[in-house]
């Protein structure tokens, strides 16, 4: 797993962006954390980094799904409210997995028994009120991919922790 220190929601979203820039279609994002960890944040910089327009990406929480169009389609789910998994099936998930886009699901324990075996997890959790750590985890080849051009630029700008993009 590789870790980076997030100081403000405006550099959480600065590292999903940076990350998001890198995906393509039929990737997906699992993203775990407590509320307030900053998940929606994280989703919000991989929508700007897969070029979506719009200017407010919000979480699905009463829909389950959102969709925008970017460079590849995004669907950001939020399964949240999530009662029983026998759910999923309602709300089409399985067709947004491996997909023409690039599928994000907040509150990803939820599904767990239904998610790809291919997948870039990322663990969100609070540090203090204005710290998070976002740790990476990439199953397949070309999610540890991403993961370790992420790591060796961050290692090649020499810079803090703190400081990332």
């Amino acid at each position: 797993m590789f870790s980076i220190i997030s100081t403000s929601p405006e550099q959480t979203w600065r590292i999903g962006q940076h990350l998001g820039s890198r995906f393509d279609a039929g990737m997906t994002i699992c993203l775990y954390g407590d509320l307030g960890s900053g998940k929606t944040n994280f989703a919000y910089g991989i929508a700007r980094g897969l070029d979506v327009q719009e200017h407010y990406i919000t979480s699905p929480t009463f829909t389950f799904v959102n969709e925008y169009q970017g460079r590849v389609p995004f669907y950001h789910i939020d399964l949240y409210r999530l009662q029983d998994p026998a759910e999923l099936s309602s709300i089409g998930f399985e067709h947004y997995l491996d997909s023409d886009g690039v599928t994000v699901i907040e509150w990803a324990e939820r599904a767990a028994n239904e998610l790809p075996s291919e997948c870039l997890s990322v663990y969100l959790s609070q540090v203090d009120d204005h710290s998070r750590e976002i740790g990476l985890c990439g199953e397949g080849e070309r999610y540890e991919n991403i993961i370790q051009s992420l790591r060796i630029e961050l290692e090649g700008k020499n810079e803090s922790r703190a400081g990332l993009p």
